[in-house]
């Protein structure tokens, strides 16, 4: 058993001019000292590559490869790794200095574990100091099954850099599924859950979740973005009933997809196919519950104008809080 382990921080990157610096500067001020820092550009088209390679050093290498995906740039990342275990951070969001080894302290040092270790996440935009961290029903140990239960029935989720994954459990897991374009984490990390003995919470490991572009989302949901959505979600549904294949399974399976009908703007074939699915799981699409205030306005105005208002004032709230957020940096001087 290595006392030591060697962390290979992974972050892929593509058009983050704005936002590497500060990721590889919260990579490098890891307490953790053993660590290399792989930094993989997908081709971007902005100073990215370039603010990159003014870090590089024996411990943090920088490549260039042509513009192939997030999932791409992930495997190409990994192949460069000889970490014991390994640490995902996308090129916008941070770690806590004390992230990695408050895991690695409460934790055993094989790279053969196949404990999977989580961690608390605030949600910010330019300011660290704004972010909200919202405690959910993943915040705690969790067998495999109760992990994945839990997140396919409440739609509660945890992004890349909250996981600190095992050599081993990387390996069982497989490589990140270069066919998709959305929701590329949802789909890993149901398979390094179920490949697990155990997600171990650990509290005061924290890291930061920059909520940037919310139309980028949006404006991608054509194509083979559409074709990502279902395919990932089809792929989690197997993955939930290779587990374990029961009635209480399949409906954790069917309200996993019908959120991504009511969740996503998916055309008619997308809505067809993850119909059909729910309908071999033996149920049934049940839409989601309106509040109160939608209802009356469904009955003034039609469900369609409602629809248009909640999607509206949704939209509204999250630009607001961006730029009061984006505002609050500029007095303070402290945007991250």
């Amino acid at each position: 058993m290595n006392s030591n382990p060697l962390v290979s921080i992974c972050i892929p990157a593509y058009n983050s001019e704005k936002w590497i610096k500060a990721t590889i500067q919260s990579a490098i001020s890891q307490t953790w000292k053993n660590k290399e820092i792989i930094v993989v550009d997908d081709g971007s088209t902005d100073s990215t590559y370039l603010i990159a390679k003014e870090f590089e050093s024996e411990s943090l290498k920088v490549m260039k490869q042509k513009n192939s995906g997030a999932c791409v740039a992930r495997n190409k990342a990994f192949s460069l790794a000889t970490g014991d275990f390994i640490q995902w951070l996308d090129s916008d969001d941070l770690l806590a200095p004390n992230k990695i080894e408050t895991q690695l302290n409460d934790s055993d040092f094989s790279p053969q574990s196949k404990i999977l270790h989580s961690s608390a996440f605030g949600i910010f935009h330019y300011r660290i100091k704004s972010a909200r961290f919202i405690p959910s029903p993943l915040w705690k140990d969790l067998a495999p099954l109760e992990w994945l239960m839990e997140s396919y029935n409440s739609g509660y989720w945890m992004y890349p850099a909250v996981w600190l994954v095992s050599r081993k459990l990387t390996d069982l897991a497989g490589l990140w599924d270069e066919r998709l374009s959305c929701n590329q984490d949802g789909e890993y990390f149901s398979r390094v859950v179920a490949a697990s003995d155990l997600v171990k919470f650990h509290s005061n490991a924290k890291s930061y979740y920059r909520r940037g572009n919310f139309s980028s989302i949006t404006s991608t949901r054509v194509g083979k973005a559409l074709e990502s959505i279902v395919l990932s979600k089809k792929l989690q549904v197997e993955t939930l009933l290779d587990l374990k294949n029961t009635e209480e399974t399949k409906r954790a399976c069917v309200n996993c997809l019908q959120r991504a009908i009511f969740g996503y703007k998916l055309d008619t074939v997308a809505i067809t196919t993850i119909e059909k699915r729910i309908a071999d799981l033996g149920g049934s699409v049940t839409p989601p519950r309106n509040t109160e205030k939608f209802e009356i306005v469904k009955k003034i105005l039609g469900a369609r104008t409602a629809k248009i208002i909640k999607e509206k004032l949704w939209y509204l709230n999250k630009i607001v809080q961006k730029y009061w957020e984006w505002f609050l940096s500029v007095i303070f001087r402290d945007r991250t």
